[in-house]
């Protein structure tokens, strides 16, 4: 009886943690992060997982997480803060003018602000986008890696895949 009752508790946790947004293997990767920001400041090996319905970005210490960031349709959740719609993430952690599906367009390798400068390559593309009261934006995406800068605002984001 005791067997049973452990079992039942065990599957029940197993259940419970698993998600309904499996993860496929060939959706995840390893890959150096570098998230640097006036308020974040994260650079180490992590992990990037990718699903139809959200992103989610884990930064690694000595084998621990110190950093997980979750994108979904609707929100941005950071380990350190609540969720927050993605407008709102955008005013306190980055800049108010960014669109909604910029950090997420980063981590899927995406073009930004509607595909507005792109230029492509043999590789991937690139993005110079200036508004010289708001921001001056170099994004490039060659192969798996992925390259923005903000210089007026001091927005750096990297993800070099392993």
């Amino acid at each position: 009886m005791l067997k049973k009752i452990v079992l039942n508790i065990i599957l029940l946790l197993i259940s419970g943690c698993s998600s309904k947004n499996i993860v496929k293997e060939k959706n995840q990767e390893s890959a150096f992060i570098i998230l640097k920001t006036p308020k974040i400041k994260y650079a180490d090996m992590g992990f990037i997982y990718r699903s139809d319905s959200f992103v989610k970005v884990e930064i690694y210490q000595m084998g621990q997480a110190i950093m997980s960031l979750t994108i979904n349709g609707m929100n941005i959740c950071l380990s350190t803060l609540k969720c927050m719609e993605k407008r709102d993430f955008n005013k306190e952690m980055l800049i108010s003018s960014y669109p909604d599906t910029l950090l997420e367009n980063i981590f899927r390798g995406k073009p930004i602000f509607k595909g507005k400068n792109l230029k492509k390559n043999n590789n991937g593309f690139t993005q110079n986008i200036e508004d010289k009261d708001k921001y001056s934006i170099r994004y490039r995406v060659s192969g798996d890696n992925k390259i923005f800068r903000d210089t007026k605002n001091h927005i750096k984001i990297e993800v070099k895949i392993k």
